[in-house]
């Protein structure tokens, strides 16, 4: 077995979560990809199933509670100089309750229509997958 993370692939889970026309995005108060936006989401801890994973990292990051999420799509995500190599698994996700950000991890939570994101620097594959939804 080794000893470091380097040779293994991580898989994560992210939320697409939408509502009257926008999504949900969080800037990142940590590294790597430190201020820039992305989903939420986050690791799949040992142990944990994958609908656990989601439903838990969007509760921490956003303070929502998931009602139901389908499978979107899975992206790859290769940064050897980050030593980073994950398998994300995508899901539409719909929530209710308020907005309430996780401090340590999510700088801000802010709605955005899809012009509004544009000029936006993206965490991660997170543009591509955001283009992905609205089908671009």
């Amino acid at each position: 077995m080794r000893s470091d993370d380097q040779g293994c692939v991580k898989t994560t889970v992210g939320a697409l979560v939408e509502s009257d026309g926008k999504l949900l995005l969080e800037r990142r108060n940590h590294e790597p990809f430190y201020d820039h936006w992305c989903i939420p989401g986050g690791h799949i801890d040992f142990g944990e199933t994958v609908e656990h994973a989601l439903i838990r990292e969007v509760r921490e990051e956003t303070g929502l509670q998931v009602i139901n999420y389908s499978f979107f799509n899975y992206f790859t995500e290769y940064y050897p100089d980050l030593n980073w190599h994950a398998v994300a698994l995508i899901f539409v996700v719909y929530t209710t309750g308020h907005l309430k950000q996780q401090q340590d991890e999510v700088k801000e939570l802010r709605w955005f229509n899809r012009q509004e994101m544009h000029p936006l620097s993206f965490a991660f594959e997170h543009r591509r997958i955001v283009g992905s939804f609205y089908g671009d």
